[in-house]
């Protein structure tokens, strides 16, 4: 077992070295959304921010007065949300015109991440804060994130590919190629859908009577 896990450590770390340019380039943009999303909250009129504020503390109150979640209806919510924003990475990402659309969807996703920290962070303050973003929010994001940014490099990837050799064996090949690897990735989204559901929720529904 121990060394079934180093092979597969070992080869993530070698898929990354040899499309680090890639990564390097789909990460960026990620970070760009981030900022993004951060700057957007710090640049909220103040009926913006009363409105965001209100649909957190009913979030909240929601929490603390539910006595048990439909753990099974929120994860096939999950699921679906992640499985559909998968798919379309990687739809897009077999067609060459579809790129941009690709690096689109990655900025975006970006930018949700920073404005949830941002937003968190502004209405309840730093502590609880960084409290209910690391509960919710960092744990599927582990899993989730980089699944997002797999699929669009191996779409980034293939585009380049194609750009290269546009002969149809080549093409096809390429095709297969992304989708075994996206299918994967898809995996490891459902992992993410776990985990934002049975341990994250679970979590902070536990914490949440403190906030």
């Amino acid at each position: 077992m121990k060394e079934k896990g180093l092979r597969i450590k070992e080869t993530i770390k070698q898929h990354i070295l040899n499309n680090k340019k890639e990564y390097i380039i789909v990460t960026l943009l990620f970070v760009i959304g981030i900022f993004l999303g951060v700057f957007f909250v710090n640049n909220m009129q103040e009926a913006e921010k009363a409105e965001v504020q209100e649909y957190l503390n009913n979030f909240i109150e929601k929490m603390k007065q539910t006595e048990n979640l439909d753990s099974i209806s929120l994860l096939k919510t999950s699921i679906f949300q992640n499985v559909m924003l998968g798919v379309i990475i990687w739809f897009f990402g077999t067609t060459v015109i579809g790129i941009p659309v690709v690096f689109g969807l990655v900025i975006y996703r970006g930018f949700c991440f920073g404005y949830t920290i941002s937003v968190c962070v502004t209405i309840m303050g730093m502590a609880k804060g960084l409290i209910f973003v690391l509960i919710n929010l960092l744990l599927p994001s582990m899993f989730l994130i980089p699944a997002i940014l797999g699929i669009a490099v191996s779409g980034f990837k293939l585009y380049k590919s194609i750009v290269k050799d546009n002969r149809k064996e080549n093409i096809k090949l390429e095709i297969v190629r992304h989708t075994v690897f996206s299918l994967v990735m898809l995996v490891v989204m459902l992992v993410a859908s776990i985990v934002e559901i049975f341990i994250s929720t679970n979590i902070l529904k536990a914490v949440i009577k403190y906030f």
